[in-house]
């Protein structure tokens, strides 16, 4: 199911996407049925464009980055004693910091964690994220950055197993038990994150960070080039909506 999940996943982007358009097509002129060959291949045209506009990216990520807004500086967090950092990606390299080997969402989300940590000085800090076999979980990088903003180990939770959100939930919630908890990730995918940890009986306190609508300035005919962030927005927002997508059906 696992396997599944990922080639799905691979597919549902707007690159891939065309690919397959583009095969079509091929097959298609092989075929010699041409007119079925022309509309794949403009269908896959418009798919790479489409989804490299940034007004298409972030109309996709809108409703998902709405749902929980950030938490407030006068929210009351009586009562919480952990705040839990879910995993991104982790690259470390010999000569590059780990500010470096962060993702763009993991550093933000770790960095989040830290800034809400300081309100609440006797908290632990739970980082989570694991990794491929060779590869190095993203706890640890999310660990190694706490350490040097001064958090102690004693203050420090590390799952360094779990690989995705679905099994980043059941060790929270076998951790924590129903504890409350702040739980901090990018904010288009704390839809999915907290309906997780409400399917394993926990009630998180949502903080989301790294806010990709309204991130792009371009104006004007700026607005209607294609550009990689503009894909990037799109290819994010379509994952989790097939995440939500398998969830609304019983697949976490």
């Amino acid at each position: 199911m696992a396997l599944l999940k990922h080639f799905l996943g691979a597919l549902v982007t707007p690159l891939a996407m065309a690919c397959i358009l583009a095969a079509a097509a091929a097959v298609c002129l092989v075929c010699r049925r041409r007119r079925g060959a022309t509309w794949l291949l403009l269908s896959a045209v418009a798919t790479v464009y489409l989804g490299g506009l940034a007004d298409v990216g972030e109309t996709l990520l809108a409703p998902l980055e709405s749902q929980y807004p950030p938490l407030r500086a006068d929210a009351s967090l009586q009562g919480v004693g952990s705040i839990v950092v879910l995993g991104s990606g982790y690259m470390p390299r010999d000569s590059i910091p780990v500010t470096a080997a962060l993702d763009e969402d993991g550093l933000a989300r770790i960095v989040e964690g830290l800034r809400l940590a300081r309100r609440l000085p006797a908290v632990r800090l739970i980082v989570s994220g694991g990794a491929a076999p060779g590869y190095t979980p993203g706890a640890l990088g999310y660990a190694a950055l706490a350490r040097d903003f001064g958090i102690a180990d004693a203050s420090l939770v590390v799952l360094q197993s779990p690989r995705d959100t679905a099994s980043e939930a059941r060790d929270v919630a076998a951790l924590l038990n129903g504890a409350p908890f702040v739980l901090v990730t990018s904010a288009y995918h704390m839809p999915r994150a907290v309906r997780l940890m409400q399917r394993v009986g926990q009630h998180p306190m949502p903080a989301p960070t790294g806010q990709r609508v309204g991130a792009y300035s371009g104006r004007g005919l700026h607005r209607w080039l294609p550009t990689s962030a503009g894909m990037r927005d799109t290819e994010l927002a379509l994952h989790e909506y097939l995440g939500l997508a398998a969830l609304a059906i019983g697949i976490s």
